[in-house]
């Protein structure tokens, strides 16, 4: 049966409609994988004796096992963020005669083997070794060893549980932010040191092998409570029946003024208000207002002024980052559908066009207050908003066109990152480097006003050519229909 599961999960990757771009993401990710394999390495290996010269009065191990309970908060912080239950589409397994039990176990032994839990291994096992050849019983580091490798696990499981149920709300990540923050408050406070807990107890381990039980049954129960919950999941009727809610309507009429593209700007801003992961756009607009508060109060930064551009272009440009980048896929449940009416595609990437640019618009109106710290980051932001209007909009609908990578807009917003593919990662240099490049040549060679005039001028010529640019890019997009139509009906 794994050999089954895994056969069909690597013809689902090389039959992927996104299969090269998935591919050189995948290498990407490996070498920035090796680096931290490498960090790892050296860590375990220079720990012992970097923990011996700083604590003398200290063992080695004992110190290890004290910071430990931070180890466990760092990484169940990180994986909530970053980490996800490794799925496979397993509705079409479900008509088959394969148990269901089989097809969770193999999901969670799928996410057992994952980098997150494997990565400290590349730590452990090196100052394993370096305590043995120390003098330490060779036995009872191998019993400590496997006890950490357990608490990775326990943290791994751990961390779907809590994602699990705290899936459904808008701020999903307030929870464990909360509890991770009062956690550390009381062990830093000394009301309860956690730290000395988890420091003695590992200890306790390692005198006493038998005492491994613990970890061992701690994850056996967290695994079953997974199981559980998976295993309810998967049915093939899960999912259709909903939360039937009042949907307020909003008047849109304001949009009629924008003449055809209006239904597509009023199909958007429903789409928005109306889904978790585009509500998430819109609370990007208050990080990207007050963005420019953490540089300007630090006068590192107040000093530099090539920074401003960079500021300004992520400030203005929040909405347009957050809501372009994911262009044409935030229509990927219905795209099918809404390519086979008879409808201008010119249009519909209008109609994304004006909202980009009326967003910047709007953030350049409520950040003038900027000013306070000076009269050049008010008229960098003006011509950041000016080039975000000309140049950026256009450089994310160009962008939308690679876009293979389905959303499903019923997920959680906070750091989900379905949908990102390398056009994501990559996007971001022609964004935001190259303004700030290009304005740090200009102001090194002549002056700050000619540079915020010159990327300004980039900008007004943007919108000057907007309609043969925008026309160049509604014929990639038509070029492409049917790849990422395909592409969209594939589960990613």
């Amino acid at each position: 049966m794994l050999k089954l599961f895994l056969s069909l999960e690597w013809k689902s990757f090389l039959r992927s409609a996104s299969f090269g771009k998935s591919l050189g993401l995948k290498i990407v990710m490996g070498f920035f994988a090796l680096y931290f394999m490498v960090m790892f390495l050296g860590l375990g290996i220079s720990a012992f004796f970097i923990l011996k010269d700083t604590f003398p009065n200290q063992e080695p191990l004992f110190v290890v096992n004290s910071y430990l309970f931070y180890w466990f908060l760092g990484d169940l912080v990180m994986r909530f963020f970053f980490q996800k239950l490794p799925v496979m589409s397993v509705k079409p397994l479900l008509t088959l005669p394969i148990k269901r039990h089989k097809i969770v176990n193999y999901v969670l032994w799928k996410s057992a083997v994952a980098f997150f839990n494997f990565l400290p291994l590349f730590a452990v096992i090196p100052f394993g070794l370096t305590l043995i050849s120390n003098g330490y019983l060779t036995g009872n580091v191998i019993i400590w060893m496997l006890a950490l490798l357990l608490l990775t696990l326990i943290v791994n499981f751990l961390n779907f549980i809590i994602e699990s149920l705290s899936a459904q709300n808008e701020l999903s990540a307030l929870p464990i932010v909360a509890i991770c923050s009062v956690l550390f408050g009381l062990d830093y406070f000394q009301i309860i040191s956690f730290s000395n807990l988890f420091g003695k107890a590992f200890y306790a381990i390692y005198e006493n092998p038998i005492f491994i039980i613990v970890p061992i049954l701690v994850l056996g129960v967290l695994y079953r409570i997974n199981f559980k919950m998976l295993r309810q999941k998967i049915f093939l009727d899960s999912g259709l029946k909903n939360k039937v809610e009042e949907v307020k309507a909003s008047n849109l009429e304001w949009t009629n003024y924008f003449g055809d593209i209006a239904p597509f700007m009023q199909l958007d801003l429903k789409l928005i208000w109306r889904n978790k992961r585009t509500k998430s756009s819109v609370w990007m607009l208050l990080l990207g207002l007050f963005y420019g508060l953490f540089f300007y109060t630090n006068e590192r930064y107040i000093n530099a002024p090539w920074m401003y551009i960079f500021i300004g272009v992520f400030s203005t440009g929040s909405f347009l980052i957050n809501f372009g980048q994911f262009i044409p896929a935030w229509d990927s449940t219905y795209y099918k559908l809404l390519m086979s009416q008879n409808i201008k595609y010119e249009k519909y990437l209008k109609s994304k066009f004006t909202l980009m640019a009326l967003s910047v618009i709007i953030l350049f109106v409520i950040g003038i207050p900027y000013v306070y710290f000076g009269w050049k980051i008010l008229l960098a932001h003006f011509a950041s908003a000016i080039y975000n209007v000309g140049v950026n909009t256009h450089v994310m609908l160009y962008g939308g066109s690679y876009n293979r990578k389905k959303i499903d807009l019923n997920q959680k917003a906070a750091f989900n990152y379905q949908g990102t593919g390398a056009v994501q990662w990559l996007i971001g240099i022609p964004l935001l480097v190259v303004p700030m490049v290009i304005f740090a040549i200009l102001y090194y060679f002549l002056n700050f006003e000619y540079a915020c005039a010159i990327i300004a001028g980039l900008g007004i010529i943007g919108v000057v050519l907007h309609d043969k640019l925008l026309g160049i890019i509604t014929s990639k997009y038509l070029k492409s229909k049917y790849e990422t139509i395909h592409a969209f009906e594939q589960d990613n």
